[in-house]
């Protein structure tokens, strides 16, 4: 190939050694580097291959959108990355050209890795692309950063990327550089034949195909086979899967940490155990809805995978005791499990842990649902488990104040709990459950219809609160908000209250003047709902609402009166203007929390954002509580 200099970057006060002119190793026209629509972060050292012909002049504009378009969606990304995966090195020429008597300025001698992290600041594009003009040297250390993640967001760049890939004369291995491929924006336009070109990648490590429903065996399995660096994958909702997939990342993906097979209702227990089998590094197991799996799966994943961290097996009604037991007496590292609607659970799976068993790794686990769930299995829990920071015992509905008696045992390190539908839970209960646990963020009592504004007053010193559902809990007045409205929260966040969400359905004794002097109180509230609340259900409020959901009958939709967003600004706005605001709340004489202290307070509160956003699953909703049969009092 004919050498053609181009412009270089190594220049020193205008001058520059006649010699660099003939044997500079780095120079190549624009035109011969190709930039396609990708988007990519550096991570692992690869050859470059270097063609012979250049490539044509269409090539040289780039069309890559920017990197913060193509977020990934998949649930293993929201995790730290446990492997050492990666590492970002240049993808460079095999036999670079050198001449001892060049003469090279500092940046000409900084190793790759180094271009590479300064490169990587970068989040433009097109001054990606500017670098990779430069030179030989810099166009092999920008490659790598702009093909780690394609953008494959929409058609236009899909089809770009596709055609690059395919290319045999490519002036770079791009199906070797893509690490992480994430065809969601896509959906159901995905099929079989959509994804053969990505074949050949076969060095990608994340690979995250939610709801790309029309995929079947046939492509995902092409996908998989013969790559044996994958370490996530995600293909909740694709309903055609059966065990053949899951065969075959058994064969091929003996690296695999996370796997996602949400909703594959035609997976089996065979599967499953060879992944067990082969796949032992799993650390992030979703089995949500797989509604064939058993207890035999389960508990060769216990037995094969000791590495597992967090484990959902959500509406899984096969599994039972044993299958329980074992994941919390084998998985020493367990953080996250999740049983919600797993029916055929019972206090004998938790009664059944060895008696000094120590879970001190237990963050998460939510039990919603399972009805045989009582006092005696949380007393247990909350001894194996002193650490829990999220505990969902919704619609458990046989406990009583002797488990959240228990529950108070976890004293400050209670972040998150959802007693939803628990309607023996008494006013004395929830004022000990404050005091001791007084780092409490998130509490949903939805349904618990004894306790009275006794216990609303007692939630308002908690200082960090920023969620609270009461929803019909019909004991409740406009003293209860009012508590809230001079809630303690205020004073530990420069004076402004916490609260952001406020869950009050069918609290049908509440008026506006409680309602006016919470919201104004409460500059942070993003969420209000107050549906079956008569004195909000005029056409002058109602105006500010959100939608109904399109599911909702004529009589659900004649009640629905939620306030969300720009919507809770435009009510308080509309109250101040026909009602004067209400004087300033006077401090609460309720007693106030144990541990009530500021610094310990703003200990690890930087983590609680990251565990809600792992149970955003069982979050308060309103609409889960919508009772048309309700009558008013």
């Amino acid at each position: 190939m004919r050498h053609i200099p181009c412009r270089s970057a190594f220049h020193i006060h205008g001058e520059r050694n006649q010699d660099a002119t003939e044997h500079d190793q780095g120079s190549v026209p624009a035109h011969l580097i190709p930039i396609p629509t990708a988007v990519l972060m550096p991570r692992q050292r690869q050859p470059a291959r270097f063609s012979s012909e250049a490539p044509s002049e269409s090539s040289t504009s780039s069309t890559s959108p920017d990197r913060t378009a193509d977020e990934d969606t998949d649930f293993f990304t929201a995790q730290a990355n446990d492997s050492q995966s990666s590492v970002g090195v240049a993808t460079r020429d095999a036999h670079p050209h050198h001449d001892t008597d060049l003469y090279l300025p500092p940046i000409g001698r900084l190793p790759p890795e180094i271009l590479i992290a300064i490169f990587a600041k970068l989040s433009s594009p097109s001054d990606m692309l500017s670098c990779m003009r430069v030179c030989r040297g810099w166009a092999a250390n920008c490659v790598g950063i702009l093909w780690h993640r394609p953008s494959c967001n929409n058609w236009d760049n899909m089809k770009s990327i596709t055609a690059s890939v395919g290319k045999s004369d490519s002036f770079f291995p791009y199906s070797q550089l893509i690490r992480r491929l994430n065809l969601s924006a896509l959906t159901d336009d995905v099929s079989d034949g959509t994804v053969v070109p990505f074949a050949q990648c076969n060095r990608i490590e994340r690979l995250t195909l939610t709801n790309c429903s029309k995929l079947t065996d046939k492509g995902v399995s092409d996908l998989v086979e013969g790559n044996r660096h994958l370490q996530a994958l995600d293909v909740s909702d694709l309903k055609h899967l059966t065990d053949h997939t899951l065969y075959t990342i058994a064969r091929n993906c003996a690296r695999l940490q996370g796997l996602n097979i949400t909703g594959c209702v035609n997976v089996t227990d065979d599967s499953l155990i060879t992944v067990a089998r082969n796949c032992r590094q799993i650390k992030r197991l979703k089995l949500n809805g797989v509604t064939q799996v058993t207890d035999k799966a389960i508990l060769s994943f216990a037995q094969s995978c000791p590495a597992i961290l967090e484990i959902d097996l959500h509406d899984c009604k096969l599994v039972t005791n044993p299958s329980v037991t074992s994941l919390m007496t084998t998985l020493q590292n367990l953080r996250e499990l999740r049983l919600a609607h797993c029916t055929e659970i019972d206090d004998t799976a938790f009664l059944e842990l060895p008696r000094h068993l120590s879970m001190d790794s237990l963050r998460i686990l939510d039990l919603t649902s399972c009805e045989s769930v009582r006092d005696d299995a949380v007393e247990r829990i909350v001894a194996a488990a002193p650490r829990l920071r999220n505990l969902v015992l919704a619609k458990c509905r046989f406990i009583t104040d002797r488990a959240v008696w228990a529950i108070c045992r976890l004293g400050k390190n209670l972040h998150y709990v959802h007693l939803g539908h628990c309607s023996n839970i008494t006013d004395a209960a929830v004022i000990q459950l404050v005091k001791s646990c007084n780092r409490i963020r998130y509490i949903d009592l939805a349904c618990c219809i004894r306790l009275t504004d006794t216990s609303v007053k007692q939630l308002a010193t908690l200082p960090k609160l920023r969620r609270i559902g009461l929803v019909k809990c019909q004991n409740i007045t406009d003293a209860s908000i009012e508590a809230l409205a001079g809630s303690k929260a205020a004073h530990h966040s420069g004076g402004v209250s916490s609260l952001e969400r406020v869950h009050l359905s069918y609290c049908v004794r509440l008026t506006i003047d409680g309602i006016h002097a919470l919201l104004n109180s409460c500059p942070r509230l993003t969420h209000l709902s107050l549906t079956g609340v008569q004195a909000f259900l005029r056409e002058e409020l109602t105006v500010f609402c959100r939608e109904a959901p399109s599911e909702f009958t004529h009589q659900q939709r004649e009640v629905f009166c939620v306030f969300s967003g720009e919507g809770v600004n435009r009510l308080r706005d509309f109250l101040n203007r026909i009602i004067p605001p209400p004087p300033p709340t006077r401090d609460m004489e309720t007693e106030a929390t144990m541990y009530d202290d500021d610094e310990e307070l703003e200990d690890e509160e930087n983590q609680v954002t990251g565990l809600m956003h792992a149970t955003a699953a069982t979050a308060i909703h309103d609409d889960d509580y919508i009772d048309i049969g309700h009558t008013h009092g």
